[in-house]
Protein backbone atom coordinates (compact mmCIF):
# COMPACT_ATOMS: atom_id res chain seq x y z
CA UNK A 1 0.00 0.00 0.00
CA UNK A 2 2.73 2.32 1.20
CA UNK A 3 4.57 1.49 -2.15
CA UNK A 4 2.01 2.33 -4.45
CA UNK A 5 1.44 5.83 -2.62
CA UNK A 6 5.01 6.67 -3.13
CA UNK A 7 4.46 5.85 -6.92
CA UNK A 8 1.20 7.93 -6.65
CA UNK A 9 3.23 10.65 -5.57
CA UNK A 10 6.29 10.38 -7.86
CA UNK A 11 3.50 10.27 -10.33
CA UNK A 12 2.36 13.38 -9.83
CA UNK A 13 6.00 14.90 -9.16
CA UNK A 14 6.56 13.85 -12.92
CA UNK A 15 3.49 15.55 -14.23
CA UNK A 16 4.76 18.98 -12.37
CA UNK A 17 8.21 18.52 -13.49
CA UNK A 18 6.77 17.60 -17.12
CA UNK A 19 4.69 21.28 -16.87
CA UNK A 20 7.53 22.96 -15.60
CA UNK A 21 10.05 22.10 -18.39
CA UNK A 22 7.61 23.20 -20.77
CA UNK A 23 6.77 26.16 -19.09
CA UNK A 24 10.24 27.13 -19.18
CA UNK A 25 10.59 26.22 -22.83
CA UNK A 26 7.51 28.65 -23.45
CA UNK A 27 9.14 31.51 -21.33
CA UNK A 28 12.64 30.75 -23.37
CA UNK A 29 10.26 31.29 -26.38
CA UNK A 30 8.60 34.72 -25.48
CA UNK A 31 12.20 36.05 -24.48
CA UNK A 32 13.53 34.93 -27.72
CA UNK A 33 10.64 37.71 -29.56
CA UNK A 34 8.12 35.19 -30.70
CA UNK A 35 10.96 32.18 -31.33
CA UNK A 36 9.30 28.38 -32.13
CA UNK A 37 6.25 28.78 -30.59
CA UNK A 38 4.82 31.82 -31.71
CA UNK A 39 2.51 30.47 -34.27
CA UNK A 40 0.83 28.16 -31.60
CA UNK A 41 -2.89 29.25 -30.51
CA UNK A 42 -3.23 29.57 -26.81
CA UNK A 43 -5.56 26.19 -27.08
CA UNK A 44 -2.41 24.37 -28.10
CA UNK A 45 -0.25 25.47 -26.32
CA UNK A 46 -2.63 24.04 -23.62
CA UNK A 47 -2.96 20.53 -24.75
CA UNK A 48 0.94 20.84 -25.63
CA UNK A 49 1.34 21.77 -21.75
CA UNK A 50 -0.77 18.98 -20.32
CA UNK A 51 1.07 16.53 -22.98
CA UNK A 52 4.30 17.62 -21.53
CA UNK A 53 3.36 16.18 -18.08
CA UNK A 54 1.81 13.19 -19.16
CA UNK A 55 4.55 11.84 -20.73
CA UNK A 56 7.11 13.05 -17.59
CA UNK A 57 4.28 11.41 -15.65
CA UNK A 58 4.02 8.12 -17.52
CA UNK A 59 7.94 7.43 -17.35
CA UNK A 60 8.61 8.33 -14.06
CA UNK A 61 5.94 5.99 -13.10
CA UNK A 62 7.97 3.01 -15.38
CA UNK A 63 10.78 3.84 -14.56
CA UNK A 64 9.70 3.73 -10.46
CA UNK A 65 11.22 0.63 -10.06
CA UNK A 66 14.10 1.08 -10.88
CA UNK A 67 14.54 4.58 -9.22
CA UNK A 68 13.15 2.80 -6.09
CA UNK A 69 16.51 0.12 -6.27
CA UNK A 70 18.66 3.03 -7.07
CA UNK A 71 17.25 5.27 -3.79
CA UNK A 72 17.76 1.96 -1.55
CA UNK A 73 21.02 1.45 -2.91
CA UNK A 74 22.02 5.19 -2.32
CA UNK A 75 20.13 4.95 1.21
CA UNK A 76 22.15 1.85 2.44
CA UNK A 77 25.48 3.62 1.19
CA UNK A 78 25.02 6.95 3.06
CA UNK A 79 24.00 4.89 6.19
CA UNK A 80 27.05 2.92 5.71
CA UNK A 81 29.17 5.68 5.59
CA UNK A 82 27.34 7.42 8.36
CA UNK A 83 28.18 4.30 10.83
CA UNK A 84 31.71 4.30 10.02
CA UNK A 85 32.08 8.27 11.13
CA UNK A 86 32.83 8.98 14.43
CA UNK A 87 30.96 11.48 16.95
CA UNK A 88 33.25 14.10 16.23
CA UNK A 89 33.37 13.95 12.74
CA UNK A 90 29.35 13.62 12.31
CA UNK A 91 29.17 16.59 14.42
CA UNK A 92 31.48 18.57 11.90
CA UNK A 93 29.95 17.61 9.23
CA UNK A 94 26.61 19.07 10.61
CA UNK A 95 28.16 22.11 11.75
CA UNK A 96 29.76 22.31 8.15
CA UNK A 97 26.44 21.69 6.82
CA UNK A 98 24.65 24.71 8.77
CA UNK A 99 27.47 26.60 7.96
CA UNK A 100 27.28 26.15 3.80
CA UNK A 101 23.56 27.02 4.09
CA UNK A 102 24.46 30.56 5.87
CA UNK A 103 26.61 31.31 3.59
CA UNK A 104 24.86 30.21 0.68
CA UNK A 105 21.98 32.49 2.15
CA UNK A 106 24.03 35.38 2.69
CA UNK A 107 25.78 34.95 -1.04
CA UNK A 108 22.57 33.72 -2.90
CA UNK A 109 20.76 37.08 -1.91
CA UNK A 110 22.96 39.70 -3.48
CA UNK A 111 24.18 37.80 -6.63
CA UNK A 112 20.09 37.06 -7.59
CA UNK A 113 19.49 40.90 -7.15
CA UNK A 114 21.67 41.54 -10.36
CA UNK A 115 19.95 39.28 -12.34
CA UNK A 116 16.64 41.60 -14.40
CA UNK A 117 13.19 40.71 -12.91
CA UNK A 118 12.41 39.27 -16.22
CA UNK A 119 14.73 36.52 -15.98
CA UNK A 120 13.50 35.02 -12.91
CA UNK A 121 14.05 31.49 -13.88
CA UNK A 122 17.73 32.36 -14.15
CA UNK A 123 17.59 34.05 -10.64
CA UNK A 124 16.01 30.85 -9.34
CA UNK A 125 19.00 28.28 -11.01
CA UNK A 126 21.55 30.18 -9.85
CA UNK A 127 20.26 30.23 -6.09
CA UNK A 128 20.22 26.48 -6.26
CA UNK A 129 23.69 26.56 -7.93
CA UNK A 130 24.46 28.44 -5.09
CA UNK A 131 23.17 26.12 -2.28
CA UNK A 132 24.22 23.01 -3.66
CA UNK A 133 28.23 23.98 -3.82
CA UNK A 134 28.33 25.85 -0.20
CA UNK A 135 26.40 22.77 1.35
CA UNK A 136 28.79 20.24 -0.62
CA UNK A 137 31.49 22.22 0.53
CA UNK A 138 30.47 22.58 4.26
CA UNK A 139 29.95 19.04 4.68
CA UNK A 140 33.07 18.38 3.09
CA UNK A 141 35.45 20.65 4.76
CA UNK A 142 33.54 19.71 8.42
CA UNK A 143 34.16 15.74 8.04
CA UNK A 144 37.86 16.39 7.19
CA UNK A 145 38.98 19.38 9.28
CA UNK A 146 36.37 19.21 11.56
CA UNK A 147 38.06 16.62 13.83
CA UNK A 148 41.47 18.67 14.28
CA UNK A 149 39.84 21.72 15.12
CA UNK A 150 37.82 19.87 17.42
CA UNK A 151 41.10 17.88 19.10
CA UNK A 152 43.34 21.16 18.82
CA UNK A 153 40.57 23.19 21.21
CA UNK A 154 40.40 19.85 23.59
CA UNK A 155 43.85 19.84 23.63
CA UNK A 156 43.86 23.92 24.95
CA UNK A 157 41.02 23.56 27.01
CA UNK A 158 43.27 20.46 29.07
CA UNK A 159 46.44 22.90 28.78
CA UNK A 160 44.50 25.71 30.26
CA UNK A 161 43.09 23.46 33.11
CA UNK A 162 46.13 22.05 33.71
CA UNK A 163 48.14 25.30 33.70
CA UNK A 164 51.24 23.38 31.94
CA UNK A 165 54.30 25.16 31.45
CA UNK A 166 54.61 27.32 27.74
CA UNK A 167 57.17 25.31 27.42
CA UNK A 168 55.48 21.84 27.63
CA UNK A 169 52.63 23.05 25.54
CA UNK A 170 55.61 24.37 22.92
CA UNK A 171 57.25 20.65 23.04
CA UNK A 172 53.76 19.08 22.24
CA UNK A 173 53.08 21.07 19.80
CA UNK A 174 55.83 20.70 17.67
CA UNK A 175 55.72 16.93 18.25
CA UNK A 176 51.89 17.37 16.81
CA UNK A 177 52.83 19.20 14.39
CA UNK A 178 55.69 16.59 13.16
CA UNK A 179 53.01 13.82 13.27
CA UNK A 180 50.59 15.64 10.83
CA UNK A 181 53.03 16.56 8.70
CA UNK A 182 51.03 16.65 5.24
CA UNK A 183 53.75 15.83 2.90
CA UNK A 184 54.21 12.78 5.04
CA UNK A 185 52.86 9.43 3.85
CA UNK A 186 50.39 7.34 6.10
CA UNK A 187 51.45 4.92 8.04
CA UNK A 188 49.08 1.60 8.14
CA UNK A 189 49.92 -0.63 11.02
CA UNK A 190 49.57 -4.18 10.92
CA UNK A 191 48.87 -6.63 13.74
CA UNK A 192 52.39 -7.75 14.76
CA UNK A 193 53.82 -4.32 15.09
CA UNK A 194 50.96 -3.65 17.15
CA UNK A 195 51.33 -7.33 19.41
CA UNK A 196 55.36 -6.12 19.66
CA UNK A 197 54.37 -3.21 21.43
CA UNK A 198 58.08 -1.17 20.22
CA UNK A 199 55.99 1.15 17.82
CA UNK A 200 54.37 2.68 21.30
CA UNK A 201 57.85 3.89 22.26
CA UNK A 202 58.73 4.55 18.43
CA UNK A 203 56.06 7.32 17.79
CA UNK A 204 56.92 8.10 21.74
CA UNK A 205 60.14 9.63 20.77
CA UNK A 206 58.69 11.30 17.49
CA UNK A 207 60.24 8.61 14.63
CA UNK A 208 57.15 8.29 12.86
CA UNK A 209 55.31 11.60 10.53
CA UNK A 210 51.92 12.05 9.83
CA UNK A 211 48.38 10.19 9.79
CA UNK A 212 48.88 7.06 11.92
CA UNK A 213 46.10 4.28 10.57
CA UNK A 214 44.83 1.28 11.90
CA UNK A 215 42.43 -1.02 9.17
CA UNK A 216 38.96 -2.00 10.69
CA UNK A 217 40.43 -5.44 9.78
CA UNK A 218 43.28 -5.83 11.40
CA UNK A 219 41.11 -4.95 14.40
CA UNK A 220 39.35 -7.43 13.79
CA UNK A 221 42.33 -10.11 13.54
CA UNK A 222 43.59 -8.82 17.03
CA UNK A 223 40.43 -9.48 18.11
CA UNK A 224 39.81 -12.90 17.79
CA UNK A 225 43.73 -13.36 18.40
CA UNK A 226 42.99 -12.05 21.67
CA UNK A 227 39.60 -14.45 22.19
CA UNK A 228 42.13 -17.42 21.26
CA UNK A 229 42.03 -20.56 22.97
CA UNK A 230 45.39 -21.17 22.62
CA UNK A 231 47.18 -19.29 25.68
CA UNK A 232 50.37 -17.86 24.32
CA UNK A 233 48.29 -16.39 21.56
CA UNK A 234 45.63 -15.05 23.73
CA UNK A 235 48.21 -12.85 25.90
CA UNK A 236 49.92 -11.75 22.55
CA UNK A 237 46.24 -10.31 21.30
CA UNK A 238 45.84 -8.86 24.79
CA UNK A 239 48.79 -6.99 24.72
CA UNK A 240 48.24 -6.07 21.37
CA UNK A 241 45.19 -4.19 22.12
CA UNK A 242 46.90 -2.87 25.11
CA UNK A 243 49.28 -1.05 23.11
CA UNK A 244 46.54 0.15 20.94
CA UNK A 245 44.76 1.92 23.74
CA UNK A 246 47.80 3.22 24.56
CA UNK A 247 48.73 5.04 21.40
CA UNK A 248 45.00 5.76 21.14
CA UNK A 249 45.25 7.76 24.15
CA UNK A 250 48.63 9.02 23.80
CA UNK A 251 48.40 10.33 19.82
CA UNK A 252 45.47 9.30 18.28
CA UNK A 253 45.10 7.16 15.36
CA UNK A 254 42.77 6.88 12.71
CA UNK A 255 40.14 3.69 12.37
CA UNK A 256 39.95 3.26 8.86
CA UNK A 257 36.65 1.71 7.60
CA UNK A 258 36.78 -0.38 4.61
CA UNK A 259 33.08 -1.77 4.52
CA UNK A 260 32.14 0.31 2.15
CA UNK A 261 35.10 -0.82 -0.37
CA UNK A 262 34.23 -3.95 -2.03
CA UNK A 263 37.80 -4.09 -3.85
CA UNK A 264 38.74 -5.51 -0.59
CA UNK A 265 36.13 -6.92 1.30
CA UNK A 266 36.33 -9.99 -1.57
CA UNK A 267 40.17 -10.36 -0.55
CA UNK A 268 40.07 -13.03 2.69
CA UNK A 269 44.00 -12.45 3.13
CA UNK A 270 44.74 -9.51 5.89
CA UNK A 271 48.51 -9.14 4.05
CA UNK A 272 47.00 -8.95 0.82
CA UNK A 273 44.45 -6.10 2.03
CA UNK A 274 47.02 -4.61 3.81
CA UNK A 275 49.26 -4.17 0.47
CA UNK A 276 46.23 -3.26 -1.91
CA UNK A 277 44.88 -0.15 1.18
CA UNK A 278 48.97 0.88 0.84
CA UNK A 279 49.14 1.41 -2.86
CA UNK A 280 45.36 3.02 -2.80
CA UNK A 281 46.67 5.25 0.12
CA UNK A 282 49.52 5.79 -1.42
CA UNK A 283 51.08 4.95 2.65
CA UNK A 284 53.72 2.83 4.34
CA UNK A 285 52.68 -0.30 5.83
CA UNK A 286 54.78 -0.71 9.12
CA UNK A 287 55.41 -4.53 10.04
CA UNK A 288 57.68 -6.76 11.64
CA UNK A 289 56.56 -9.57 9.24
CA UNK A 290 59.43 -10.43 7.32
CA UNK A 291 57.56 -12.56 4.31
CA UNK A 292 55.12 -9.38 4.06
CA UNK A 293 58.43 -6.97 4.19
CA UNK A 294 59.16 -8.82 0.76
CA UNK A 295 56.42 -8.88 -0.97
CA UNK A 296 55.44 -5.55 -0.08
CA UNK A 297 58.90 -4.43 -1.89
CA UNK A 298 57.93 -6.50 -4.96
CA UNK A 299 54.74 -4.95 -5.74
CA UNK A 300 56.03 -1.43 -4.86
CA UNK A 301 54.49 -0.58 -1.95
CA UNK A 302 56.37 1.29 0.93
CA UNK A 303 57.00 -0.50 3.85
CA UNK A 304 58.38 0.05 7.20
CA UNK A 305 59.69 -2.96 9.12
CA UNK A 306 60.47 -2.22 13.08
CA UNK A 307 63.01 -5.30 13.22
CA UNK A 308 65.31 -3.80 10.55
CA UNK A 309 65.06 -0.56 12.34
CA UNK A 310 66.30 -2.48 15.38
CA UNK A 311 68.49 -4.15 13.65
CA UNK A 312 70.65 -0.92 12.16
CA UNK A 313 70.47 0.17 16.07
CA UNK A 314 72.30 -2.16 17.62
CA UNK A 315 76.08 -1.90 18.19
CA UNK A 316 78.59 -2.21 15.52
CA UNK A 317 80.56 -5.99 15.96
CA UNK A 318 83.56 -5.91 13.49
CA UNK A 319 85.68 -8.94 12.79
CA UNK A 320 88.56 -9.11 15.39
CA UNK A 321 86.90 -8.19 18.05
CA UNK A 322 86.69 -9.63 21.69
CA UNK A 323 83.92 -10.03 24.11
CA UNK A 324 82.90 -12.17 27.14
CA UNK A 325 79.87 -14.77 26.92
CA UNK A 326 77.58 -17.50 28.15
CA UNK A 327 77.15 -20.29 26.34
CA UNK A 328 73.56 -21.20 26.36
CA UNK A 329 73.00 -24.32 24.02
CA UNK A 330 74.57 -26.25 20.96
CA UNK A 331 74.25 -25.33 18.23
CA UNK A 332 72.94 -26.87 14.79
CA UNK A 333 76.30 -27.98 13.37
CA UNK A 334 78.57 -30.31 15.10
CA UNK A 335 80.55 -28.81 18.02
CA UNK A 336 79.23 -25.32 17.70
CA UNK A 337 77.56 -23.29 21.01
CA UNK A 338 75.01 -20.45 20.92
CA UNK A 339 75.23 -17.31 23.02
CA UNK A 340 73.36 -14.39 23.12
CA UNK A 341 74.42 -10.55 23.61
CA UNK A 342 72.01 -8.08 26.17
CA UNK A 343 69.81 -7.24 22.28
CA UNK A 344 68.73 -10.65 21.94
CA UNK A 345 71.83 -10.76 18.84
CA UNK A 346 72.83 -14.78 18.60
CA UNK A 347 76.47 -15.14 18.36
CA UNK A 348 77.25 -19.32 17.03
CA UNK A 349 81.16 -20.30 18.45
CA UNK A 350 82.95 -23.02 16.67
CA UNK A 351 83.69 -25.49 18.88
CA UNK A 352 82.45 -24.33 21.52
CA UNK A 353 80.00 -27.07 23.15
CA UNK A 354 82.54 -28.35 25.91
CA UNK A 355 82.39 -25.14 27.43
CA UNK A 356 78.69 -24.94 27.38
CA UNK A 357 76.92 -23.07 30.82
CA UNK A 358 80.56 -21.19 30.88
CA UNK A 359 81.18 -17.55 30.40
CA UNK A 360 84.29 -17.55 28.48
CA UNK A 361 86.33 -14.99 25.43
CA UNK A 362 85.56 -15.59 21.50
CA UNK A 363 86.60 -14.34 19.35
CA UNK A 364 84.40 -12.46 16.04
CA UNK A 365 85.12 -14.02 12.90
CA UNK A 366 82.23 -12.58 10.71
CA UNK A 367 78.68 -10.93 10.69
CA UNK A 368 75.93 -11.81 8.76
CA UNK A 369 73.49 -8.93 8.32
CA UNK A 370 69.47 -10.17 7.14
CA UNK A 371 66.79 -8.01 6.95
CA UNK A 372 65.21 -10.77 9.71
CA UNK A 373 67.62 -9.85 11.91
CA UNK A 374 71.53 -10.31 12.35
CA UNK A 375 73.84 -13.40 13.12
CA UNK A 376 77.74 -13.57 14.83
CA UNK A 377 80.12 -15.92 14.13
CA UNK A 378 83.10 -16.54 16.90
CA UNK A 379 85.71 -18.86 17.90
CA UNK A 380 86.93 -19.63 21.51
CA UNK A 381 89.90 -17.22 22.11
Amino acid sequence: MIKNLIRGGITILGFLLGVGIFSLVKYISGASGGGFLSGLTDTMLNVFLIVSGGIFAILLFLLFPALAKLSAKVAGGIEQEIRSLSAHELAAGVSGLVIGLVIAFLLSSPIVSLIPNTNAYVGVAATIVIYIVFIWLGIVIGARKGKDVIVTLARIREDYESGRSGQDRAERGAKAQGRATHNAAPKILDTSVIIDGRIADIMKAGFLEGRIIIPDFVLVELRHIADSSDNLRRVRGRRGLDVLNRIQQDFGIEIYATAGDKALEEIPEVDVKLLKLGKSLKAKVVTNDFNLNKVAVIQDVGVLNINELANHLKPVVLPGEEMQLFLVKEGKEHGQAVGYLDDGTMIVVEDGKPKIGQTVTVNVTSVLQTAAGRMIFARLG
